[in-house]
């Protein structure tokens, strides 16, 4: 599933005067390396919010399943950072509770943290 959003880029001379602009197509999901990504989350960090769960969902994404029908969803975004999502599923319907784009992988380990803290705001 591609997820499409558009932003400008803007380039300028050095007389500060727009030259043209570049519309792309960011903020779609990419095919992830989840074992790159689960280096990146760190193993305490997945034991702490899991028990060392993973479960690999639908549009490469990785799951991590906490308490009470909570999970964490992360997927990677076409401009190489990650989308941390907090979800809920009752009854066979996932809501997503809370969700933070353009997490960097130096900062994944302590997002995946604060999206597996369901009684926190996220």
């Amino acid at each position: 599933m591609w997820r499409v959003s558009h932003f400008c880029i803007w380039c300028c001379v050095l007389s500060h005067k727009c030259v043209y602009t570049v519309h792309m197509e960011t903020n779609y999901t990419i095919p992830m390396n989840t074992t790159e990504a689960l280096r990146q989350i760190g193993q305490t960090t997945i034991l702490a919010v899991s028990g060392g769960r993973v479960h690999y969902g639908q549009q490469d994404a990785i799951v991590l399943p906490v308490r009470y029908g909570y999970a964490v969803r992360i997927t990677l975004s076409g401009n190489d950072t990650y989308t941390v999502e907090r979800i809920f599923t009752r009854s066979g319907v996932t809501t997503v509770k809370g969700e933070r784009a353009g997490v960097y992988a130096e900062d994944l380990s302590d997002t995946v943290w604060a999206a597996s803290c369901y009684h926190d705001e996220f």
